[in-house]
């Protein structure tokens, strides 16, 4: 198995290519493979499967044997009770697999299913309340609490988290408040920026003295990052970029003189070369090749040709 995933995402394939590229890559020796995660509607798919995250990432889990699975959970989708309940149930399906990943986004449309659309400020209070509460849930006591975004009276859940150390918590961001959540909250920070060297070594310094302030040592925290990759073409190639563009739109900030840096691209040797870069010069433990975009065909050509990098 080597410390290597990938993201299978933006709603491209429909669950029977999903499943058939998860076991591919189980096969193929990446260690996790991230899928959709909480959303509501997703205007840019029109007609297309639009699935839930959290009911893909328990089927997976349970149609596989070893791959760890990944979906991002978000704050304002849950009551912390029944979140608990949810990833407690799904580690007892397949104990040791499950990537807890969670973070703040939010799309305008939530409101269409009359899920909060809250200012940013207010989503990360709720995920500073909610990461505590739940680690207090996973170990099977009871829990009241009474914060600003919800209560529990003598919360209770079964089965209780038995994974030696407890459940893992990963949470993606990159802005000085989130940065500051990592520093209290994750075992693991889910870099959400491009592989540009400063932008990470910025947000890096954030973190260190985030944890500094908390009597924390940043090295103790795991580090994922989702690099967009295509086996072909190189990281110049006009084509290339613009396909980074539509499918990295948090990213549009980017100046076109960074891309190269931000883009996996080119022949599989340039980007084993790549990834190995990335890992040792912005520490990065998890390399999480971004297959956004690609059909079946594609995203199973990309995983053979990198896999072990």
């Amino acid at each position: 198995m080597s410390d290597l995933a990938v993201a299978l995402t933006w709603h491209t394939h429909r669950y029977p290519d999903l499943l058939a590229l998860v076991r591919r890559a189980e096969a193929l020796g990446y260690r996790a493979a991230y899928v959709d995660g909480d959303v509501s509607m997703i205007a840019s798919r029109g007609e297309g499967d639009v699935l839930d995250g959290w009911t893909v990432t328990a089927a997976l889990l349970a149609s596989t044997a070893r791959i760890e699975i990944g979906s991002i959970r978000l704050v304002h989708h849950w009551n912390p009770a029944r979140l608990a309940q949810a990833v407690a149930t799904a580690e007892r399906i397949a104990p040791g697999r499950l990537r807890f990943l969670l973070s703040i986004g939010a799309y305008a449309s939530d409101a269409r299913f009359g899920l909060p659309f809250l200012p940013a400020r207010e989503r990360l209070a709720w995920l500073d309340e909610l990461v505590p509460v739940l680690r207090a849930l996973w170990t099977g006591e009871t829990v009241t609490a009474k914060g600003r975004f919800f209560e529990l009276d003598a919360a209770r859940v079964r089965p209780a988290i038995e994974r030696p150390g407890g459940l893992p918590v990963e949470l993606a961001g990159r802005g000085p408040r989130l940065l500051e959540l990592v520093a209290a909250h994750a075992d693991h920070w889910d870099v959400n920026l491009p592989p540009v060297a400063r932008r990470v070594f910025d947000a890096s310094r954030r973190l260190e003295a985030a944890c500094r302030a908390r009597g924390r040592n940043a090295a103790s925290i795991g580090r994922s990052m989702w690099l967009w990759t295509r086996v072909g073409p190189d990281a110049a190639d006009a084509a290339v970029r613009a396909e980074y563009r539509r499918w990295n739109p948090w990213f549009a900030s980017v100046p076109d003189a960074e891309l190269r840096e931000a883009i996996v691209a080119g022949p599989a040797g340039s980007c084993r070369r790549r990834l190995g870069e990335i890992r040792t010069d912005l520490g990065i433990d998890l390399p999480v090749l971004d297959l956004a975009g690609l059909d079946r065909a594609g995203a199973e050509r990309v995983m053979e040709e990198l896999a072990g990098s």
